[in-house]
C-alpha cells in the first residue's frame, strides 16, 4: 500500500517573500529529501498552493486587508527553490484561496469511499510538510484526518515551521489531540 506526502504551500512568499520569515528557507533541503524518498519508494506526492487572483484584495473591500501574497502569475506564488523542480507530471497540485484545499479534501474523501468498498484504506499513511504550521499545515492535516479517519496522519515537525514558534508548538499540541502524529518534534 502506498503512502501519500502532501507538501503544503512551500511558496516563495511564505519563505522569503511577503510573509516569509527567518528559518523557513532551512526547510528546503529536508522537504526535498522527503520528496525524493517518497518518489524513490513509488509513493504518491501532492502539492497545495495558496493562490489568489490578481484582484483578490478588491473583494475584501471594507474588511481587514491581508498582506498581498501568492498572487497568481507572480514569483511569490511559485514553489520555493528546488521544491519547484520536484513536482512530477503526475503529481496533483491543488490551488486554494483559503487555509485548506477543498479539492484535496474531496479527492481524499473519494479515495476513502473506494477503499471502503474493498475493505481497506486508501493509503498506509498521509504525511504533511510545508508552511505555515499553525495555519495551512494544521488545516490540511485536519482535513486529511477527517477524510481518511483510519489512516495515520503524520506531520513532520522538522519539515514545517511558523513565524511564531509559540503558535507552532500549540498547533503541534492541537494536532496531537486530534490523533495526528507529530514526529521529529
Amino acid at each position: 500500500m502506498k503512502k501519500l506526502l502532501i507538501v503544503v504551500d512551500f511558496q516563495n512568499d511564505f519563505v522569503d517573500g511577503a510573509l516569509g520569515f527567518s528559518g523557513a528557507e532551512l526547510l528546503e533541503d529536508r522537504i526535498a529529501a522527503k520528496i525524493d524518498a517518497y518518489r524513490e519508494a513509488g509513493d504518491e506526492i501532492a502539492f497545495t498552493l495558496d493562490m489568489h487572483g490578481k484582484n483578490y484584495l478588491n473583494t475584501l473591500e471594507g474588511k481587514s486587508l491581508p498582506i498581498e501574497h501568492c498572487i497568481e502569475g507572480t514569483p511569490g506564488a511559485e514553489l520555493y527553490g528546488s521544491i519547484a523542480e520536484r513536482v512530477g507530471a503526475c503529481d496533483p497540485v491543488f490551488e486554494k484561496a483559503a487555509f485548506g484545499s477543498k479539492e484535496l479534501f474531496g479527492r481524499l474523501v473519494a479515495m476513502q469511499k473506494v477503499a471502503d468498498e474493498v475493505g481497506t484504506n486508501p493509503f498506509e499513511s498521509i504525511e504533511l510538510v510545508g508552511l505555515v504550521t499553525n495555519i495551512c499545515v494544521i488545516a490540511e492535516a485536519v482535513l486529511a484526518k477527517t477524510a481518511c479517519p483510519e489512516v495515520p496522519v503524520i506531520v513532520d515537525a522538522s519539515c514545517t515551521d511558523s513565524y511564531d514558534r509559540e503558535l507552532r508548538d500549540k498547533a503541534f499540541d492541537v494536532m496531537e489531540g486530534l490523533q495526528i502524529q507529530v514526529i521529529n518534534r
